[in-house]
């Protein structure tokens, strides 16, 4: 075994004790551990705190520096909480209890759209637990498959996807899977991707909480290139551990009378558009500590957004 090897199986071997650490102590204390992680993180170590005020400050600008500090504290404290959930999630939920921890909002809306003999695609983001989410899909009968970049770390990588397969979230690495994603899109299965991610200058910008924000083409591309009906869909904690709402927030199907999004730009905008009214819901369990804006738009798409936000203004 390499240096880099052996290192590696070191990281891999302390995260399994933190976890077990985790899975030994009762969900209510992991909440409270929570609460006071959030607390040393920003008022202690400072961690990214910067980044986190930035961003809040960015998406609620009427919002009072008191406000601020509490959610900043908040998110962190969803995020502590989060990690809590993943590691209990496999012995606390499955399937024969899910419906007692788990509520679906337009159920019956998700699963006429989910039991389409046509290829799907549900876009999610850095919200609610998005990883439980792909875990609960499974636990409903409805496995996923998602694009992701491999793990450097291939002892975690190989334990993570374990645990995101384990009730049907399959996991396609980035390079190199298009062939497969063309025969499951062609047998009508369902590819689940996050549109939240920064994609440089030269992705498809768009206005996120009124700022200019990347995001990446292939998302609207998967939708508008196989004629598949798109669910924007999150996971969203209500109050206690492991209790979670699966919402609907939008439906665009390219193959419906109607239908106005057939272009890149237009489709981001909308979905985009229905991840921000869903984070609004409850901004403290969005992913503030990562940058969500970064550069200026170039001249075309900031031209673009301009006249979308003078239609907007005139329209109101």
């Amino acid at each position: 075994m390499g240096p880099r090897n052996a290192a590696d199986f070191a990281a891999y071997a302390a995260l399994r004790v933190f976890v077990a650490t985790i899975q030994a102590l009762p969900l209510g204390l992991c909440d409270r551990g929570a609460a006071g992680l959030a607390w040393l993180f920003d008022r202690v170590i400072r961690l990214r705190r910067r980044v986190v005020r930035e961003n809040l400050k960015i998406a609620f600008p009427a919002a009072s520096e008191a406000q601020i500090d509490r959610m900043t504290r908040q998110v962190w404290r969803h995020l502590f909480l989060m990690v809590a959930e993943i590691a209990h999630a496999p012995r606390k939920v499955h399937r024969s209890n899910w419906k007692s921890v788990t509520q679906i909002g337009d159920e019956r809306a998700i699963v006429d759209l989910m039991l389409l003999p046509r290829p799907k695609v549900i876009i999610s983001g850095h919200y609610g637990n998005f990883e439980l989410g792909g875990y609960l899909l499974g636990l409903f009968g409805f496995p996923t498959h998602t694009v992701a970049r491999r793990l450097d770390n291939r002892y975690v990588d190989r334990w993570i996807n374990r645990f995101r397969g384990r009730t049907g979230q399959h996991i396609l690495p980035k390079d190199g899977s298009s062939g497969d994603i063309d025969r499951l899109m062609a047998s009508g299965g369902v590819v689940a991707l996050l549109g939240d991610q920064h994609a440089g200058p030269r992705g498809c910008w768009v206005n996120f909480f009124g700022k200019p924000a990347s995001t990446h083409k292939a998302v609207a591309l998967f939708s508008l290139g196989y004629q598949a009906p798109t669910l924007v869909m999150t996971s969203r904690r209500r109050g206690a551990p492991l209790r979670y709402t699966v919402e609907l927030a939008g439906v665009a199907d390219p193959q419906a009378d109607g239908f106005e999004l057939g272009d890149a730009a237009s489709f981001t905008e909308w979905f985009t558009e229905r991840l921000e009214a869903m984070i609004r819901r409850a901004p403290e369990q969005y992913w503030w500590v990562h940058r969500r804006w970064k550069g200026e738009p170039p001249p075309r798409a900031a031209a673009r957004l301009a006249k979308r936000a003078q239609a907007g203004a005139s329209h109101g």
